[in-house]
């Protein structure tokens, strides 16, 4: 069984025991949280498709850890002005494994 969810504007594509990470819950490491925005679900039954999402389907994950992303760096030049700036950004995420479906 597979389903897709939306959790703040980002769309996943999820089964049971898939570890993914999506931007900062504020939720502990161990604790287990529920996404309720399905938008599609598919398996032997067959295929759900929601409008805007499926009615009383709902993803348990367990959060697993809270990591940081590799680093993006921003560099801004502006030539013949001396103008150089370098900025760097790590995005905090939050690795979450998935239980249930349904």
């Amino acid at each position: 069984m597979y389903a897709v969810i939306q959790d703040r504007g980002k769309q996943y594509v999820v089964k049971p025991g898939d570890r993914l990470r999506v931007d900062l819950l504020p939720a502990e490491a161990g604790s287990e949280v529920v996404f309720d925005r399905v938008l599609l679900t598919g398996g032997d039954a067959g295929i759900a498709v929601g409008r805007p999402v499926v009615d009383g389907v709902s993803v348990r994950a367990k959060v697993v850890a809270e990591r940081k992303e590799a680093k993006i760096i921003v560099f801004k030049k502006k030539r013949r002005k001396r103008m150089r700036r370098k900025q760097g950004h790590r995005q905090r995420m939050t690795e979450v494994e998935v239980v249930s479906i349904g």
